[in-house]
């Protein structure tokens, strides 16, 4: 909604000042040529003052600039432009706009130096309703077309989001020199566009500039964010024959960077090992790409190597080790990271909030709430981690409340908090349709309502409290669908029994190019399980390996397992995962054995419950679920043998779970013997 105002803002200015373009010119040389004819302009005398202005501030003496500017009978564009660009360098930026605004004021006309400075200000500080404002006054003025100008405004409609409106801006410039395109490429890498990168440099090569350090900083990070490992090696093979990597450290950074991004370790310890020991950034990102991958014992060979050239550890550094903790649920690792980040004193925020999510992943819940406690000052960075970390261990209406006590005491909420309540409302039984609505209220007010996981996790939100008609209302609305957003409704329309709404949607995301992943093919299969469509299931099973390259996992087996076996093919279910990794797995035996009792097949029941006592014989839901098998089939004598182990073994079943709230979270697990 907001770039859709922007964009009518934009119209009505351009139209505007095109249509009265003749008078506001005619305006603007009358008011020259009557300031030129009322005054006699000492333009010697004007070129003094600018020019100990100027030397003013470069020497830092703000005040004295800005008494002599005072004192100055007459005053040129140069003039202001130099104390616009004064107060901007120092930090002033509402202050040098408002100067901008004399200056408007007082009848001086803009040159394309003004316009250039004008516009950046507006970028930085987000003055988009004025920077079109001022676009329109260069359209008047004739400067549109500048160079300079160009650039500036390409860069504030990027600022805006206005993509496509910069990239026509960009398309009508004549002369795009190499800090032109490099903008152009900076905006569309932050967009996260990264196939039109590529795209808008090969027609930078076609045009003939040379592209530059910086260039290929944006193109080998926009190759690492979307994982296009070809396109990021041959950007590679440029810089090697530029000979870039060894001069310019940020780009041989970013080659670090790419490769840990792409999983290539070997690749990113060869990129890492040009760069001079003495960059700091290099070690600190060499570890944190070892952590976040899983490496631990790489992460902590190159920390001790990084401790033996006396460079200190980066709180990134620190902070990739507290995240390989949390995947790995190491907590004694984690722990071992937060005496050392004690020991040196590191105590950031950014610290807190990653020891919080550490402790809650590793299920020390205890641990996550004192450190949150310990904050002085609660904020939206340490409310989020601990609302993670409740999720994560199933404290689902703990998440809620913190929600509400984050609205209560006006520390605000962001797309990660609103996606983590929709998450726990999602997984609470039952999910309450008011109180999605409530939170898609709120998305809606803060204009999260049209980031991806917020959207992704309304609809399932909806999806899981029997919604579904709204769930695809939102999908509808999404202007561009991603894999993620495709994913996230066929799951929803599998989840309420729609399978055929599945496939067409699966259809309708390969029709737009989008490359369904493992995730998505288990979804809809999920989506044939529950509307028993056996053919369609088949063939997607296996159009996932012969078109596309991916290899069945588990849950993939086990719901076309599930899928047969609820149709009676349960010879098909038995062959299929013969010869796979999975022909011990107890939930896929037990799939099996559960259909065998339904349609009676007393063969492939019996192979089932041997095997899944065999696998898990621990296990009482095992044994129970045999000893039923063996009733239904009249075996009384097998079902009297199972139930008699149970009972000798004296096997308890865990029947539920508690939470008791008692000064910290504890928890208390139920038990009943299985007779």
């Amino acid at each position: 909604m907001r770039n859709q105002n922007l964009v009518l803002s934009f119209a009505r200015a351009i139209t505007f000042a095109l249509k009265h373009k003749p008078l506001l010119l005619s305006n603007f040389s009358l008011r020259v040529h009557t300031l030129c004819d009322n005054k006699h302009i000492d333009h010697a005398n004007i070129y003094s003052y600018n020019r100990a202005i100027d030397n003013l501030l470069k020497s830092g003496s703000l005040g004295s600039a800005l008494n002599l500017f005072d004192q100055m009978p007459e005053r040129d564009v140069i003039t202001w432009n130099i104390m616009i660009s004064g107060y901007y360098h120092y930090g002033f930026v509402r202050e040098s706009f408002s100067l901008y605004s004399q200056m408007v004021f007082q009848g001086i006309v803009e040159n394309s130096s003004t316009f250039s400075t004008v516009l950046s200000i507006c970028s930085y500080a987000g003055l988009f309703r004025e920077g079109l404002v001022v676009h329109s006054r260069a359209i008047v003025l004739g400067l549109s077309p500048n160079v300079y100008i160009g650039s500036a405004l390409i860069d504030l409609y990027l600022q805006m989001g206005l993509i496509d409106i910069a990239l026509r801006l960009f398309s009508t410039l004549q002369d795009r020199n190499l800090a032109t395109w490099n903008v152009v490429l900076r905006g569309v890498y932050e967009m996260g566009r990264s196939r039109e990168l590529l795209r808008i440099y090969n027609d930078m090569t076609l045009d003939g500039i040379e592209p530059n350090g910086l260039t290929f900083c944006y193109l080998i990070r926009g190759c690492g964010c979307e994982r296009f490992l070809e396109e990021g090696m041959q950007m590679h093979c440029c810089v090697i024959k530029k000979g870039l990597v060894n001069s310019n450290l940020f780009v041989a950074n970013a080659l670090v960077d790419f490769y840990s991004a792409c999983g290539s370790l070997i690749e990113t310890w060869k990129s890492f090992e040009v760069i001079p020991p003495e960059d700091v950034i290099s070690w600190n990102s060499l570890v944190s790409v070892c952590a976040a991958n899983g490496y631990s014992f790489d992460a902590l060979e190159v920390f001790q190597r990084m401790q033996f050239w006396g460079k200190k550890p980066s709180v990134c550094s620190f902070l990739g080790f507290l995240k390989l903790s949390s995947a790995t649920k190491n907590i004694s690792f984690g722990k071992q990271i937060h005496c050392c980040l004690m020991k040196l004193g590191i105590d950031t925020l950014l610290v807190q909030s990653a020891l919080i999510d550490m402790y809650g992943k590793c299920g020390d819940i205890e641990s996550s709430v004192s450190i949150f406690d310990s904050i002085p000052q609660r904020t939206l960075e340490s409310c989020n981690p601990l609302m993670t970390s409740l999720l994560s261990c199933g404290l689902i209406q703990d998440v809620i409340e913190l929600f509400g006590l984050m609205v209560d005491e006006k520390i605000g909420y962001d797309e990660v908090s609103l996606s983590l309540t929709l998450k726990a409302l999602s997984v609470s039984l039952p999910a309450s349709s008011a109180s999605c609505s409530l939170l898609h209220c709120c998305a809606i007010k803060s204009g999260f309502e049209s980031d991806i996981a917020v959207t992704c996790s309304l609809i399932d939100a909806y999806s899981r409290s029997s919604e579904i008609k709204l769930s695809c209302q939102i999908f509808n609305q999404l202007s561009f669908p991603n894999v993620i957003c495709f994913t996230s409704i066929i799951s929803a329309l599998a989840r309420n029994g729609m399978g055929m709404e599945c496939l067409e949607m699966l259809d309708a995301m390969i029709q737009n190019g989008l490359k369904p992943d493992k995730v998505t093919f288990l979804s809809a299969l999920m989506g044939c399980n529950h509307s028993g469509l056996i053919e369609e299931g088949r063939l997607l099973f296996c159009s996932m390996q012969t078109h596309y390259g991916i290899h069945p996992e588990r849950q993939h087996y086990s719901c076309m397992v599930d899928l047969l076996s609820r149709a009676g093919l349960l010879d098909e279910a038995e062959e299929l995962i013969k010869d796979t990794p999975w022909y011990g797995d107890p939930v896929i035996w037990s799939s099996i054995l559960r259909s065998s009792s339904i349609h009676k097949n007393e063969q492939v029941g019996k192979r089932a419950a041997k095997m899944l006592l065999d696998l898990e014989p621990e296990n009482p839901s095992g044994w129970l679920q045999a000893s039923n098998f063996y009733s239904q089939i009249g075996d009384f004598e097998m079902m009297r043998q199972c139930r008699e182990i149970a009972i000798a073994r004296q096997m308890r079943r865990e029947i539920g779970q508690s939470m008791i709230e008692v000064r910290d979270y504890s928890y208390h697990n139920k038990e009943q013997m299985l007779y």
